[in-house]
């Protein structure tokens, strides 16, 4: 277990390195969610999700929607550093002739589920995933990754509720909880706390964790499996700008 979690930790070093490569190189876009959530996608994309690189459109596969589409920095390293397309791809992000625009466009890269980024909309379709994986027999489970500025949309609330109401046990949603949205604190904008005694009267199976953590990530993964009935949410602490000094929080 202990290799495994510096493996992880290895990789997440990978992600935001790839991710400061690509924000870099187009002299614009959104690093800090992309740093704070590096953990996350590394403990998704090589230790939870059923995927495979080889067949992205497998029909069995797990799904995953960053649903906070503005970070997908992150979400490009990952997928790069996971063998979906070439690490080189991400010198190219933002350019005009790129795939790798600003937002995930599921029309041209492959291992992206849904495109996303106008805020809450991302959620909404990954219920509908899930929804549809119980209505078909499929046994694939979906993944949903959001702000917590992003959790101000009345959209978000209005999924949780229809999450809970069809007991989506297949889903997970993760709340990249960092504290900070484009116009300052969250708390100072519109305060979205408290989440966990909100979710939990929503019906969902709360679990709460230090979102750097990568055992902590590992075993709320696990446990979200073992509950019947009711979807689970994941609150992440995390450091916004996590792993450069100068930047974080």
């Amino acid at each position: 277990m202990e290799n495994k979690i510096l493996n992880l930790q290895k990789i997440a070093t990978d992600i935001r390195l790839g991710a400061l490569e690509a924000v870099f190189n187009a002299k614009s876009g959104h690093p800090g969610g992309a740093l704070s959530s590096a953990d996350i996608l590394a403990c998704l994309y090589f230790s939870e999700l059923n995927i495979n690189p080889k067949k992205p459109d497998m029909k069995d596969r797990d799904r995953f929607v960053l649903s906070k589409g503005h970070s997908c920095p992150g979400l490009y390293s990952a997928l790069a550093h996971r063998g979906y397309f070439s690490t080189d791809l991400l010198k190219t992000f933002r350019h005009t002739d790129s795939i790798l625009q600003g937002h995930p466009d599921m029309k041209y890269i492959k291992g992206v589920d849904m495109s996303s980024g106008s805020l809450g909309q991302g959620f909404s379709c990954a219920c509908g995933m899930a929804l549809s994986a119980k209505i078909s027999g499929m046994s694939y489970r979906t993944y949903a990754l959001l702000g917590d500025g992003e959790s101000q949309e009345g959209q978000v609330w209005e999924a949780i509720m229809f999450a809970s109401h069809y007991k989506l046990d297949n889903l997970c949603m993760i709340i990249d909880n960092n504290g900070l949205q484009i116009d300052g604190k969250v708390k100072d904008v519109m305060n979205t706390m408290p989440y966990a005694s909100k979710l939990k009267a929503f019906g969902w199976n709360v679990i709460q964790i230090d979102g750097h953590n990568i055992e902590e990530i590992l075993d709320a993964f696990k446990k979200a499996k073992e509950v019947k009935k009711k979807p689970t949410a994941i609150i992440a602490k995390t450091v916004k700008g996590k792993g450069v000094s100068f930047m974080e929080d």
